[in-house]
């Protein structure tokens, strides 16, 4: 038995998705989307860690984790469970994310996957996206629609993923599993392979780059049935992505393709539910004639007005599926208002509904702080006690991620957990608001990751010189000066 199934099987016994292991930290479960640190553990040591993590750790990804600086790979307890595993260095030192991948694939109806999304899994030929933050729950909707079409239709599927998460055994089909970096170099290779291979289905675990993007468009189009992934936050956002990541010149011809061979979008997250655990809410689009020459008019902005009013062909916006959720007593208002995308939309059909919504609620409860009293409490404990109270209050929200981003104590700092937060003050704010990209940059400087902090401190450049932010625009050339020398901000009021 390796020492990382004692932790595993913790995990499991607490309901955890996911587990993070970092140096200086001590281990840290996800549990029903909230991260809990393991009171009254250890902290670990870089070489306690590493001395941990090498002992499972495939040769091949070791070797690649010092290459590169992180790998991923697929684990399993012995008939317990499956795990995805990504091991990466950061400013502390090693750390590692493992998040749990059911032994059995659930079904459409434990899933609450609506029933426009099964008519996706029969169609002939096409493309389908799905889409979400990371942590939505894309993998296991997909893995339902593969297991639906391997026990009801007799083709030839092949997926290619990063790792493989759910394995899934020839029924109807016979199904081919990939796995990047094992089976083939990359997911442009592999994807052009598959046209050699005799598919009828071809999954994309994820659609990372142009020439990935390109080649499953193409496949689309020559008769094939294509699913892909992407991180976008709603369906309609998702064909702009899909534009945007081709030079101007091709932009027309990539729209013409997608009208053509886009079949649908369905984009997802995961709320909690009442009583515990979480529940999927889809957004739908389906690819009528009137959305594919929206597409290839340019006049993507209207998609969503369709998605309204196409029920009747399986189409569903959040807003609906979140009023659902809440009438059939699943999800709180409050729990969907979170995750709206049109805050003040889902308000009114609250309002027309009669459903009472308290922002203010106050649900402190199941708060896991293990401090005696306010004064023993840590300075991210406080804060984290404010947004319990009001997940959306966004100048704790800024707080937070100021704490763990910059704080010069480096207990306090978490570069993952400050961009989850920076995640949620985005969703809050939107991306016109300078102070929350100048955060959001802040983060991924604590993780060393200086390229992507100087790329969103420069967003919050320019629109503060917009706004004529004069004294945010002359802190934030400070801060693009020290990202261009590797160092974090320490300290920093932004």
């Amino acid at each position: 038995m390796k020492k990382i199934d004692q932790y595993l099987e913790d995990m499991l016994e607490q309901g955890a998705s996911d587990i993070h292991l970092s140096t200086n930290h001590q281990p840290c479960f996800r549990v029903d989307g909230e991260m809990h640190f393991q009171r009254g553990t250890e902290k670990f040591t870089d070489e306690e860690l590493k001395e941990l993590l090498y002992e499972f750790a495939p040769e091949r990804n070791i070797q690649q984790l010092e290459e590169e600086w992180d790998t991923d790979f697929a684990y399993e307890l012995p008939g317990t469970a499956r795990f995805r595993v990504n091991i990466f260095l950061d400013h502390e030192g090693i750390g590692c994310v493992m998040r749990q991948i059911p032994s059995r694939i659930p079904t459409f109806e434990e899933l609450n996957i609506p029933e426009g999304i099964r008519s996706f899994c029969f169609l002939n030929k096409g493309l389908v996206i799905v889409t979400g933050p990371t942590g939505s729950g894309k993998s296991t909707t997909l893995a339902a629609m593969v297991d639906l079409i391997n026990r009801t239709r007799r083709q030839h599927l092949i997926t290619i993923e990063d790792p493989v998460e759910f394995k899934h055994r020839s029924m109807g089909c016979l199904v081919n599993q990939r796995e990047v970096h094992v089976h083939t170099k990359s997911f442009s290779n592999a994807l052009r392979a598959a046209l050699r291979e005799d598919p009828d289905i071809v999954l994309v675990g994820e659609m990372r780059d142009l020439e990935t993007m390109e080649i499953a468009i193409e496949t689309a189009e020559t008769g094939h049935l294509v699913f892909g992934t992407l991180h976008t936050n709603t369906a309609a956002t998702t064909v702009d992505r899909i534009i945007d990541k081709f030079p101007a010149d091709r932009q027309n011809q990539i729209r013409t393709m997608l009208a053509d061979s886009l079949k649908g979008v369905i984009a997802q997250t995961l709320c909690r539910r009442i009583g515990g655990g979480r529940i999927a809410s889809a957004e739908i689009l389906v690819v009528t004639p009137a959305v594919a020459a929206n597409i290839r008019e340019g006049k993507t902005h209207q998609i969503p007005s369709l998605m309204q009013t196409g029920r009747n062909v399986g189409m569903c916006t959040f807003a609906d599926d979140l009023l659902s959720l809440v009438k059939r007593g699943i999800i709180t208002p409050e729990e969907a208002y979170s995750n709206a995308i049109d805050k003040p939309f889902l308000q009114k059909k609250f309002d027309e509904e009669k459903i009472e919504l308290d922002l203010n609620l106050v649900a402190l409860e199941d708060v896991d702080f293990d401090v005696e009293n306010e004064e023993n409490a840590s300075k991210g404990e406080k804060v984290r006690k404010k947004l319990h109270v009001n997940p959306r209050d966004t100048a704790a929200l800024r707080e937070m991620i100021l704490i763990l981003a910059t704080d010069e104590n480096p207990d306090e700092r978490n570069g993952h957990e400050a961009l989850e937060y920076a995640q949620k003050l985005l969703d809050v704010t939107g991306q016109g608001d300078a102070l929350t990209l100048v955060l959001i940059s802040a983060a991924y400087a604590e993780l060393q990751h200086f390229t992507d902090a100087t790329d969103w401190a420069k967003k919050a450049l320019k629109i503060a010189r917009t706004n004529k932010q004069k004294d945010l625009t002359m802190r934030i050339s400070r801060y693009i000066n020290l990202y261009k020398r590797n160092i974090p901000l320490r300290g920093e009021a932004a």
